[in-house]
């Protein structure tokens, strides 16, 4: 299938909570998209920006891995706990916030190789129960 701009474009179905898929009507809509499906190019992109951004940093780096999950999803609280653990020479300090009855932030301060912070970060994105994770680093030699 062609688009207007003659360029090659794939027709897709997804599944989505109808929450989630309201909350990004609703972020649409604020924005001044007049196209859900602009939108979701738009955040594909972005989503593929920063995963590049995180997979090209190297060497020592010094940041935050902010995590937002469902404390009442069985199991997900132990499993964070053995990750950090399991990371804990990378881990420096945490902070522990609850945010509403289910959802908790839990901000992870790190520090040491991109790699291991990368493998630390993804390790909680694949966790289920966790909702959001979000890395953000800079250079973290010694000045």
């Amino acid at each position: 299938m062609n688009n207007k701009r003659g360029r090659s474009v794939m027709r897709i179905s997804m599944s989505l909570p109808k929450k989630l898929l309201n909350e990004f009507d609703e972020v649409l809509k604020d924005r001044g998209y007049n196209s859900r499906s602009k939108g979701i190019r738009d955040a594909l992109k972005d989503y593929i920006v920063r995963y590049q951004w995180m997979k090209d940093i190297e060497g020592d780096r010094i940041g935050i891995v902010a995590v937002i999950y469902n404390h009442q999803y069985t199991g997900v609280l132990e499993d964070l706990t053995d990750i950090q653990h399991e990371f804990r020479d990378y881990i420096n300090a945490t902070m522990h916030i609850h945010m509403t009855g289910k959802n908790c932030l839990e901000v992870i301060v790190v520090k040491g190789e991109a790699q291991e912070i990368r493998n630390l970060t993804e390790k909680i994105m694949r966790l289920k129960g966790v909702e959001h994770v979000k890395l953000t680093t800079a250079a973290g030699g010694e000045q």
